[in-house]
């Protein structure tokens, strides 16, 4: 095998004449005008070889530059999900803001007699006792909050003040079996007690002669007897009449008009001669209009 490799001339020789070519090919391309076609037809063949030597290096550089385009399409991918998942909680957050707005700008908006002020107050607990409609609210005696006093909502009358504390207040609601509140008839006036069943959707009016002029869908505002609620203010609907003439006494139920159900922001009421420094006077209601020429005037 040794021997094989070792015929032919030795390395010196191979590169004394490798040496004499390539002076001689430089020589003639030096003076002879005529090569430069034979040099230009020399590179149009060679030039193949040369892509095909700088294709690994064009292939590797190709590969990179796709694999780092990938990394980085994946971590704006990533970054633009992280995004996306931040804007939709913020999202969720701005519309319950609005809707917790729209709430309180309902609830000042809510008819109040001149004569009474007003201040927001939030929902704090729920009693857990399924046999009492008790909540407790945020405002309390530095408030200005005393016993017996009126809580609305947008819709109508919630309940009372039973308790005061400090700093919250807990509320007898009107659905609970041991409160009752004077009510009369919006259409003619007729005057009856109003009383809760236990249950947030229902109460009872109370000693209903059968011959009373009453009908479903009547309206119950609230008779300013008794000196608790104030007079004019909503209570409830009739939605079912039963006049059996076995009993003493028809049966009425209606239907509160305050969602009892779903209360988170309430209205306290004071008489003026009462209301804290807190309080909203009735001139003082909030709306867009108001806002928007205080906003041109200062323009």
């Amino acid at each position: 095998m040794n021997e094989v490799f070792a015929r032919g001339p030795s390395l010196s020789t191979r590169l004394a004449i490798v040496l004499v070519l390539s002076l001689s090919a430089m020589l003639i391309d030096t003076k002879v005008d005529s090569f430069a076609t034979a040099r230009t037809y020399l590179n149009s063949f060679v030039s193949p070889l040369q892509y095909i030597a700088n294709l690994p290096g064009a292939m590797l550089s190709w590969s990179a530059e796709r694999f780092s385009s990938r990394q980085q399409l994946l971590r704006d991918n990533e970054e633009l999900t992280n995004q996306i998942t931040l804007m939709s909680e913020q999202l969720q957050r701005f519309r319950i803001l609005e809707q917790e707005n729209k709430s309180l700008r309902k609830l000042l908006d809510a008819p109040v007699r001149d004569s009474m002020h007003k201040m927001i107050t939030e929902l704090m607990a729920v009693d857990t006792n399924p046999y009492s409609h008790q909540i407790v609210i945020n405002k309390g005696a530095i408030d200005g909050v005393f016993l017996g006093q009126s809580v609305l909502d947008d819709s109508g009358i919630v309940g009372q003040i039973s308790e005061v504390g400090t700093t919250n207040s807990r509320v007898l609601m009107i659905s609970d079996v041991t409160h009752a509140i004077p009510v009369r008839i919006e259409r003619n006036n007729v005057r009856f007690i109003a009383v809760g069943g236990g249950d947030l959707d229902a109460m009872q009016l109370q000693h209903v002669p059968h011959s009373a002029d009453i009908r479903e869908g009547d309206v119950l505002v609230s008779s300013g007897l008794g000196e608790i609620f104030p007079e004019g203010y909503p209570v409830a609907t009739i939605s079912k009449i039963v006049r059996n003439e076995s009993r003493p006494f028809a049966e009425v139920i209606a239907t509160p008009l305050a969602k009892l159900d779903r209360i988170k922001y309430l209205l306290l009421l004071w008489p003026e001669e009462s209301a804290p420094t807190g309080a909203i006077a009735p001139d003082e209601v909030l709306s867009d209009e108001p806002q928007e020429e205080n906003t041109e005037a200062a323009q």
